[in-house]
């Protein structure tokens, strides 16, 4: 038996009326109950015990960033056909390894870190983003008859807490009240795990503050009453009539650890304005990099797994269907040095031994071909022969055949360049082509997690990538 519907959590949230500082981070899981454990332990072979994932929402072209090709200079009438990468090369810090000119920042520091340049995005029919992006947090496709668990849910589940008073799962900078909110939502879940391994929401980190106190203008004496109120109608309430016990008991420790955080020294974590001024200038370009600047603290302080998103919202950021070497030129301004500086400071500090740091995006981006080579899929962006107006220099078209993912710290070797795309269209991957679920399962590697970790739902194994047949790519690590 499944409990759908997102409908009846936000009709609960809703009637209930819910004050609780985590009332954003609270879910009713769309999925059945966890009905058993596969008990497997932990392996004891770990070289992480956290994971910052820096996520580029909205599709970063991998020849305008990480894996440049020829470069061509945007001139009235030049063919589309021509146009590989609109951003001279530059060099970064590992030998003949080149990057797209606005990230020298994060050239820097790939002496420190590796980089895949053969990350190839599923087929899933027609390309969207918020379908993509579900299977690369959750590494399973959509639709699914359970709530499939995000990434970061998995590890909070099988790892804990480093810190028991700082939620084990953090999701910075993704607002839900922007375009394709309820499929953001979809994957931003633990969904059978249970909500107390459900991503704690920080929209904005520059009031990340707000996140544990209690809402303005209430006091804590009516905060304290409230909670309580909540916690009694949750057990009562006939909208969880259909929930297992383990689910409702779930929230209410979601719940109480939120409580918890609200009473604790660690809530200061969240503060940025406690940041040193000249840090806080280093990271501050927009809320990307003051997220980088939060994960950086909560590394630090005993946070298991945080994602930074550049949001996704349609049509802005990473998501370039027009203007797309105008916005490449905002966006690497964003990202470069914020991300080169959480490099730095978890390296000085000596905490980037023991911390993953992941750099994603969906999929890539092309001039002119959406997709990959040979498949059918409906072409969402006009892009001419011949470029008259600069809106159309830049890459547009949604393209899943190559793909750079970045990593550095907790075990990947260091000046690595792991597979190949072709210099020339189409840029598909050619050596050493790396997919989704060796993704999840290398994360889980560095972690120590067990790879045949499962748990039976509706009377079948699911596992933390499907099937449990996902492989770790041994070569990135030392």
């Amino acid at each position: 038996m499944s409990i759908d519907k997102n409908n009846s959590r936000r009709e609960f949230i809703k009637k209930m009326g819910a004050a609780s500082l985590s009332a954003a981070a609270v879910s009713i899981p769309t999925a059945s109950f966890l009905s058993s454990c596969s008990n497997i332990s932990s392996i004891d072979t770990s070289t992480a015990d956290t994971v910052i994932l820096l996520w580029m929402a909205g599709g970063m072209a991998h020849t305008e960033t990480f894996d440049p090709k020829e470069y061509t200079p945007y001139s009235k009438g030049v063919e589309s056909k021509r146009v590989l990468s609109t951003f001279p090369k530059v060099p970064t810090a590992v030998d003949d390894l080149y990057f797209s000119e606005g990230l020298e920042g994060i050239g820097s520091v790939m002496d420190k870190g590796a980089i895949i340049r053969s990350y190839r995005a599923a087929d899933l029919g027609h390309i969207l983003h918020t379908r993509h992006q579900y299977h690369w947090h959750t590494c399973y496709e959509p639709p699914q008859s359970v709530q499939a668990p995000h990434i970061g849910a998995w590890i909070a589940k099988e790892l804990g807490p480093v810190n028991n008073v700082i939620p084990p799962f953090i999701s910075i900078g993704q607002r839900f009240t922007v375009g394709e909110a309820e499929e953001l939502k979809a994957f931003h879940s633990a969904g059978f795990l249970g909500s107390e391994y459900g991503p704690f929401l920080i929209p904005d980190p520059s009031s990340g503050l707000e996140s544990v106190r209690p809402p303005q203008g209430m006091t804590l004496k009516r905060f304290e009453a409230r909670n309580e109120l909540y916690k009694e109608l949750t057990k009562k309430s006939a909208t969880l009539e259909r929930g297992s016990d383990y689910q409702k008991e779930s929230l209410m420790r979601s719940m109480e650890q939120s409580y918890t955080l609200l009473n604790s020294p660690e809530s200061k974590v969240f503060d940025l304005k406690l940041e040193p001024k000249e840090s806080y200038d280093k990271y501050d370009t927009g809320r990307f990099g003051l997220g980088c600047l939060m994960a950086k603290r909560l590394a630090m302080n005993g946070a298991r797994f945080v994602s930074v998103s550049s949001e996704y919202e349609p049509f802005l950021g990473w998501d370039t269907h027009e203007n797309g070497h105008i916005r490449l030129v905002k966006m690497k301004e964003m990202i470069d040095g914020p991300i080169a500086q959480l490099v730095k400071d978890l390296d000085e500090t000596g905490h980037l031994d023991r911390t993953l740091i992941i750099l994603a995006s969906e999929f890539s981006r092309d001039a002119i071909m959406e997709g990959r080579p040979g498949e059918n899929v409906k072409g969402q962006v006009f892009q001419p022969d011949l470029i008259e107006d600069e809106k159309f220099y830049g890459m547009h078209r949604h393209f899943t055949d190559g793909g750079s993912i970045l990593m550095w710290g907790g075990g990947v070797k260091k000046g690595l360049v792991y597979g190949k795309t072709a210099d020339e269209r189409p840029c598909s991957s050619i050596e050493k082509p790396v997919v989704i679920d060796q993704v999840h399962q290398s994360i889980y590697h560095a972690l120590g997690m067990h790879p045949e970790t499962n748990y039976t739902i509706e009377g079948r194994p699911f596992y933390t990538t499907p099937d449990g047949h996902g492989k770790p790519v041994l070569d990135l690590f030392a």
